[in-house]
């Protein structure tokens, strides 16, 4: 990198606090978006005055700035990855809820997840005439995740054949070769020197089970957003298998069963009230009575195991549960962060009783699954 080319990226990092230096109109531009974001840190100090998502003049006397052109030019100048980065800001630490009021600023909106989490804890604040829209995005990011973990999912557990099982599935990676050259032995000719195949025999993607029960239960307290997101997704998913029968409920001090929710994704992550106490204990009873076949039956349960009753009383569910034949798998996150936070006394607890204790991501959950029912 030359000596210009460092300097001009210097002095977008340093704003007011670079010496004067000519910009190029590009970086000038690039200037201006940052310092309508990052001015926010000194407020009053540096002149910056803000008002219904505009922008005045303040130190740099710069052209008045809406939040819509803002992100216009932001998503024009910028790599996507730092557009995320800047919108996800904007939000979260500069609270410029504009972002999701204002329906020409949310239509240029990069849809990710990152948006998904800021839709979903500030929904109410979005206006009635944006909700559709709002809930539009929501919808695109829920089905592009969606499509990307449903392939996972499937390459879990479609993707092992069964060696020795005839399948309906005639397809090329099913075919068994040596099953077929064995029980076609008998058609070898003589006199062509050659084995003449009869029938063609495939393994089986899946083996054929009784359904097994999968009761999840899961915390919608703040601090869980991500896994809440990440949970609903993998429910949807976890329902279409022909093997499984899903139950959904989510809790706070309060349990909501979403169970007849499943096939929409969005659906259920509406109905979501993050925030609030948490009663695990209240969730895991109410669980136990969704329970018919226990050692069919896998009961997860999504939680930072923060409980905000007696957690005695969260210990005794637990114990219920493992000891009548459940497999009980306890999730202090489900999604893609390493640094869960959650009461780690209370998962060690818990994991001394029989069940299993991991913060791990979608695909591993599948795996684990996959591990059970086999």
């Amino acid at each position: 990198m030359d000596d210009r080319m460092m300097e001009l990226r210097w002095r977008l990092i340093l704003g007011d606090f670079a010496k004067d230096l000519e910009l190029p109109q590009q970086y000038s531009e690039m200037d201006q978006a940052l310092a309508f974001l990052y001015d926010n840190e000194y407020g009053e100090q540096q002149g910056v005055r803000q008002q219904d998502g505009v922008r005045g003049p303040g130190g740099r006397g710069r052209s008045v700035m809406a939040v819509p052109s803002w992100i216009r030019r932001v998503r024009r100048l910028f790599p996507k990855k730092t557009v995320e980065i800047m919108q996800r800001q904007a939000l979260e630490k500069y609270n410029m809820t504009a972002l999701l009021t204002d329906p020409e600023v949310l239509r240029e909106m990069e849809p990710n997840l990152d948006l998904l989490r800021n839709i979903l804890t500030f929904r109410s604040m979005i206006p009635a005439n944006v909700k559709e829209l709002a809930y539009e995005m929501v919808r695109k990011v829920v089905r592009q995740l969606q499509e990307r973990l449903e392939k996972q999912v499937q390459r879990v557990f479609y993707g092992k054949r069964l060696p020795h099982t005839n399948s309906p599935y005639k397809v090329y990676r099913n075919f068994d070769i040596k099953q077929t050259i064995r029980r076609n032995l008998k058609h070898y000719s003589p006199e062509l020197q050659t084995l003449v195949v009869d029938k063609v025999y495939f393994n089986q993607s899946v083996k054929r089970r009784n359904p097994w029960h999968i009761v999840i239960l899961v915390d919608e307290s703040g601090s869980m957003m991500d896994s809440v997101i990440y949970t609903a997704v993998m429910a949807a998913i976890f329902a279409k298998l022909p093997f499984v029968q899903i139950k959904l409920v989510i809790f706070d001090t309060a349990v909501v069963d979403l169970s007849d929710h499943l096939e929409d994704p969005v659906d259920t992550l509406m109905k979501v009230q993050l925030g609030g106490g948490t009663d695990i204990h209240k969730a895991l009873e109410y669980g136990k009575k969704l329970i018919t076949a226990p050692n069919k039956t896998i009961v997860v349960l999504v939680s930072d195991l923060c409980e905000g009753g007696n957690p005695q009383r969260m210990y005794r569910s637990c114990r219920d549960l493992v000891e009548s034949g459940c497999r009980l798998f306890v999730l202090p996150a489900l999604d893609y962060n390493a640094t869960p936070c959650y009461d780690r006394t209370a998962a060690k607890t818990i994991a001394k009783l029989g069940a299993q204790v991991a913060a791990i991501t979608p695909e591993e959950l599948a795996e684990w699954v996959d591990r059970v029912i086999s």
